[in-house]
């Protein structure tokens, strides 16, 4: 916890844990269930009515699309005529491609605002209900989710028109080096997605780090979006403990997901009671499950950096005085 600041100017310090742990960390979250009520409330309210706009438009494209897009015989792709499956999809795409435009050029920006809004009211609530002592700041944190989407959105269109330049190269029929026909490769082009797919989600998550601990070095540390964007790149001591904890929670969230998988394959074994309706329902039920798990880890996450970074201020205290 954060004790009150011994001057009005001074930014908030934390109460000294003896230790961090993490199952100190998980345990502490489990005897306090408002943090996660309140990190679910902010996450679902803002995201329900997002999926449900977005499944009321996919629905009108889909609709409106529907015959064209079953002409081209995209329903029956089989893996035992590849390419021309690849033309199918190649013609659908034509089809879907601009009212899907249409519609992001104004639910895109609506929802990374949205977004914004939703994180940096969210998380400052749920860190004050963790201490009431931490500063109410929710605008510093909202430029800071917003510079994190915009960033996560430069990477996604990076992503997308190097798989477009991916499939230019090698489903084209054009030899770049001979300008003459040549044969469509879709095993390269399966290979250059998973390479610049799997670079793509390595440079973000080394980006992401920095927009993920921003927002909480500004309340703890009181200062603002430029100052807490340079600190988050000088963790010093605290990087190593928060590895730890990072992947600690990829490997809870790794059994969570394989817990799913056997949950969502569990009615198999009595697929003459369970079918139809209950059978979406209890997928949908699972689902919902594994989502509360994801949102409680992350609950711990960030109270476990919150802990870290009061052990390492009280450990840099004596040194400064």
């Amino acid at each position: 916890m954060v004790p009150v600041p011994s001057s009005p100017a001074a930014p908030p310090r934390p109460a000294v844990p003896r230790d961090v742990s993490f199952i100190g960390v998980l345990q502490q979250c489990r005897k306090h269930p408002s943090w996660l009520a309140l990190e679910l409330l902010w996450r679902w309210g803002y995201g329900i009515p997002l999926l449900a706009v977005i499944a009321w438009e996919a629905q009108r494209i889909g609709t409106e699309t529907a015959a064209r897009v079953q002409a081209t015989g995209v329903g029956n792709f089989s893996l035992q005529a590849p390419m021309a499956g690849a033309l199918a999809i190649g013609e659908a795409y034509s089809i879907l491609w601009p009212p899907v435009m249409r519609l992001l050029a104004w639910l895109l920006p609506c929802a990374i605002v949205g977004w914004a809004l939703a994180a940096g009211v969210g998380r400052n609530l749920v860190l004050r209900r963790y201490d009431r002592r931490l500063p109410w700041r929710p605008g510093v944190l909202v430029v800071l989710q917003l510079l994190r989407a915009a960033g996560l959105f430069a990477m996604v269109v990076a992503w997308f028109s190097a798989i477009r330049w991916a499939a230019n190269f090698s489903l084209t029929g054009v030899s770049a080096a001979s300008e003459t026909t040549a044969e469509p490769n879709l095993v390269l082009y399966l290979a250059l997605v998973i390479g610049i797919s799997l670079a793509a989600i390595t440079i973000w998550l080394l980006l992401s780090w920095v927009f993920s601990i921003a927002p909480l070095i500004s309340l703890l540390e009181g200062c603002g979006v430029g100052a807490s964007l340079r600190r988050s790149l000088r963790l010093g001591p605290l990087k190593k403990k928060l590895v730890e904890i990072n992947l600690a929670i990829g490997y809870l969230k790794l059994a969570a997901t394989m817990m799913v998988m056997v949950l969502t394959a569990t009615p198999a074994a009595f697929v003459v009671a369970i079918q139809g309706v209950w059978l979406y329902a209890w997928w949908g039920a699972v689902s919902v499950l594994y989502m509360v798990l994801s949102d409680f880890f992350q609950v711990a996450r960030v109270v476990g950096f919150v802990e870290l970074w009061g052990l390492a201020v009280h450990a840099e205290a004596p040194a400064a005085q």
